[in-house]
């Protein structure tokens, strides 16, 4: 195996382009070692982004983020104004592995990892983050939620590197926040999860809203018709009765012996009621 440790993304991309058999990046490396070592897969190339200035920091310009891809789990529960703006992203970035994972893992290896039950993912996606990825061809912006194609799958392209992840600028009035449910009560696995934000105006009803559902389809799943159910009326019990259905409609998980589909179904609406709750309140709503 060859490590390399490139300093600039240029270089990096450039490795990841020209390298032979089987190339990999190494940010956190907590899913890749684990792999590694399990024999799971063989590198013949290691591309360690950890040395690239522009990978390693946390900017804001004006509101909106820009975390690099080598920013670890620790570092965005540190950066306030980024736990202010965007408490559900900082919240589910923070729920991969225990504390000692956290410093090492990033949101960007969580995402390009592909799992369907990813905890970066869902949240990103309901705040609208894009991804900024570099290639051979040149640079381009793509919405988190066309990153993943499938389980372990990814629409980048040889030589792509996702550089950075951006966050917009929270508006007035919103909140987000992300949940999920696992058999036990820390380092394990989402059987569901669900992540919402919105925002609300006059007399706390809902202008804007994106309800977002984890590990009950091959990707992450938006769910149009839960943030319609919310958009134009206050969160009341029959505007959530509305959004677990319509999110329970949305579901197509699998069947294993974490979870039943009729079990997955049932919690995505729970945690999607529960999710909108707090981000309701985190918005300012009553």
């Amino acid at each position: 195996m060859r490590y390399e440790a490139p300093t600039t993304t240029k270089d990096a991309v450039a490795l990841l382009h020209k390298a032979k058999g089987n190339a990999f990046v190494l940010a956190g490396g907590t899913d890749l070692l684990v792999r590694m070592k399990s024999d799971l897969v063989e590198a013949d190339v290691l591309i360690d982004i950890k040395r690239i200035p522009s990978m390693q920091t946390i900017t804001n310009k004006g509101g909106a983020f820009r975390i690099g891809s080598s920013v670890c789990g620790a570092a965005m529960s540190e950066n306030k104004a980024l736990v202010k703006a965007w408490p559900g992203v900082v919240e589910a970035a923070n729920l991969i592995g225990s504390d000692q994972i956290q410093g090492r893992c990033t949101m960007v290896g969580n995402l390009c990892n592909a799992s369907p039950a990813a905890d970066s993912v869902p949240a990103l996606v309901a705040a609208r983050a894009k991804v900024v990825i570099v290639g051979p061809k040149g640079r381009r912006t793509l919405p988190v939620e066309k990153v993943v194609t499938g389980p372990g799958t990814t629409s980048l392209k040889k030589g792509e590197i996702v550089e950075s992840i951006s966050l917009p600028k929270s508006q007035a009035k919103s909140g987000d926040a992300y949940l999920r449910f696992i058999p036990r009560t820390e380092m394990d696995i989402a059987v569901c999860s669900a992540g919402v934000n919105l925002t609300i105006g006059a007399r706390g009803v809902i202008k804007k809203a994106r309800v977002v559902l984890g590990a009950v389809a091959p990707t992450a799943v938006v769910v149009p018709a839960a943030a319609r159910a919310m958009v134009g009326r206050k969160l009341d019990e029959a505007t959530l009765a509305k959004v677990a259905k319509a999110c329970e409609a949305a579901c197509s998980p699998i069947d294993d012996k974490r979870g039943t589909i009729e079990f997955r179904t049932e919690v995505a609406g729970v945690l999607a009621k529960r999710a909108a709750k707090i981000a309701y309140q985190r918005a300012g709503g009553k």
